[in-house]
């Protein structure tokens, strides 16, 4: 599974993420760090990302629009990069499962 990190979660988890979630890119790789969130959302439809977000747009989005793409929505509040890439990491498990799921669009984690 290729993740989009959203820009309000620390590019500098591309690499620190790589082996878990090879093929995932951050939005300012993309040249997407000024884009709408609606493109945000074409775009990693069209290229089967799942976004990774602290922002409830995604998640109105897909109530919305429907899925693909899927997205993971960090409900953390204001935390560390690490803790971020703590939760990524030990949530791998889940994180495949949700990927697999047809029928869910949205994983909340805390």
């Amino acid at each position: 599974m290729k993740l989009l990190l959203d820009q309000n979660i620390s590019h500098k988890l591309v690499n620190k993420l790589s082996k878990v979630y090879p093929n995932s890119k951050h939005v300012y790789e993309l040249n997407l760090h000024t884009a709408s969130d609606i493109e945000v959302w074409n775009y990693a439809r069209n290229s089967k990302f799942t976004i990774v977000t602290q922002d409830s747009d995604f998640n109105d989005f897909g109530i919305i629009l429907g899925y693909p793409p899927k997205v993971i929505w960090l409900r953390t509040g204001n935390t560390t990069t690490g803790n971020v890439e703590r939760i990524l990491k030990e949530n791998k498990d889940l994180i495949r499962s949700f990927g697999k799921d047809k029928k869910t669009g949205v994983l909340y984690l805390l």
